[in-house]
């Protein structure tokens, strides 16, 4: 007969339980109210809100942007996370903290600067107005508003991976002859690509409910730049609860078939 072995740290019974009651009163239970309130609408109803041209134009812009935004940061992001992790010069630790200013920042307060710094009036965007470019109420805007708030999610999941990859294993590879592109394909991205992933979800789901910082710098015009967050408000402005909710079910669930499809490939990729 085989013995259970009694883990070293006991409780797993009452962990469990407040976990579970934990993640149903923050998570699970508000999600549940959302879609029972959706059951007032008939299937036509739900339909007609969930496939409207603007709700659609609100859609394909929330989520494009984020993707883009997500995409660019991969890219930035990892390019600061491998600064930060593998040199050190003057001023390295007020970049460091720079990095958390996202966080730290109001939405709002972080919309406004943007605003006036690419709106036609501002320094950027007079600058980029000569060049027949416009920033400020167009998606571009939007991206670069997202761009800025998602910023810490890449850099800080990379850096403690960057941080625990020896540096001995890319010297041991170039001794072998191994070219640098060689050593970043064959060791690099295999030990950064799951935290990358991570933290690419991250930054676009959080991308994709984004409301304060985008307001302000993409001019909410429907049709070409009002974000889904902003129709939901303006459903609940007009006292349309159930508009909202529907909309607020179809950005639930179109986001967590994406998380779910990355997450899914991340999956893959850690299993030998």
């Amino acid at each position: 007969m085989s013995r259970r072995i009694s883990p070293v740290i006991p409780g797993f019974g009452l962990t469990l339980g407040y976990t579970l009651v934990y993640l149903s009163l923050l998570v699970l239970i508000p999600l549940g109210a959302l879609f029972l309130k959706t059951t007032q609408l008939s299937w036509d109803q739900f339909w007609a809100v969930i496939t409207a041209p603007r709700v659609l134009a609100a859609l394909k812009l929330s989520f494009g942007t984020a993707l883009i935004a997500a995409l660019v940061n991969g890219v930035i992001g990892t390019l600061l996370a491998w600064v930060l992790v593998r040199y050190r010069f003057p001023g390295r630790k007020i970049i460091d903290a720079m990095i958390d200013l996202p966080f730290a920042l109001p939405t709002a307060v972080a919309g406004i600067a943007l605003t006036a710094l690419y709106a036609p009036a501002g320094a950027v965007g007079k600058l980029a107005a000569e060049f027949g470019l416009k920033i400020a109420y167009t998606p571009l805007g939007i991206t670069l508003a997202l761009t800025f708030v998602v910023l810490p999610f890449v850099v800080r999941t990379l850096q403690p991976v960057l941080a625990d990859i020896p540096r001995e294993v890319e010297e041991a590879a170039a001794c072998l002859g191994a070219k640098p592109l060689q050593v970043f394909r064959h060791i690099l991205v295999p030990a950064l690509l799951p935290a990358w992933l991570t933290g690419f979800a991250l930054a676009f789901a959080r991308g994709v409910g984004e409301y304060g910082s985008v307001i302000f710098i993409a001019g909410n015009m429907p049709m070409k730049t009002e974000i889904l967050p902003l129709l939901i408000m303006v459903k609940l402005d007009q006292y349309d609860y159930t508009g909202a909710t529907a909309i607020g079910v179809l950005m639930l669930v179109v986001a967590f078939v994406l998380l779910l499809l990355i997450n899914l490939l991340q999956r893959r990729i850690e299993t030998p």
